[in-house]
């Protein structure tokens, strides 16, 4: 069994997600919510929505692991990014991705935010206490929303390219294909 290019694409993408969360980075601004919707619009099958959580789950166990009640939330934010990928999937378009990208960001934001309030001690269980949580969350959320769309750019950006680049290099047989300043030729 051959496995697709845009397969192959979500599982690089994952692991750079890996590596790039694993590193050094200012909060936030990783690529895992690009790694999402990327997953849903591009990918074949249903089980490339799965990758980006297991990114996440492979960082999480090198990073450390924490409340299992956040963790899930998070986890869940992730899965309804990649199923806004799934809703963009059939009529895609740049204009779309980007809607995506900041409807991902926001329901991210928020679940988290309300999450923590919820589930940790830091916050009091009262409506003071939830404005704090989503106030304290707010440069998170910058953050985020910068990680989203730039690695969501390079991401589908890098896809499109090689999509192209696979559709100019096709020809018939016995045709030669030959580029001149980025147009193909069948000779």
């Amino acid at each position: 069994m051959e496995i697709s290019r845009t397969t192959k694409f979500v599982g690089a993408y994952a692991a750079i997600s890996v590596l790039l969360r694993l590193l050094p980075h200012p909060p936030n601004i990783v690529p895992m919510g690009a790694l999402a919707l990327f997953a849903g619009a591009r990918g074949k099958t249903k089980w490339s929505m799965g990758a980006p959580l297991a990114a996440m789950a492979i960082s999480d166990l090198v990073i450390g692991l924490y409340n299992w009640k956040i963790m899930a939330v998070v986890y869940g934010s992730f899965f309804a990014a990649a199923l806004l990928g799934r809703v963009i999937k059939k009529d895609f378009s740049a204009e779309k991705t980007v809607i995506a990208t900041f409807a991902g960001g926001v329901i991210f934001f928020l679940a988290t935010n309300v999450a923590v309030w919820a589930f940790s001690p830091w916050y009091a269980k009262n409506l003071a206490g939830l404005l704090e949580s989503l106030m304290m969350g707010l440069p998170f959320w910058r953050n985020s929303m910068i990680g989203d769309l730039f690695y969501g750019a390079i991401f589908f950006g890098i896809y499109a390219l090689a999509e192209r680049k696979a559709w100019l290099g096709k020809s018939g047989a016995g045709q030669k294909t030959i580029y001149n300043k980025g147009a193909a030729v069948n000779i």
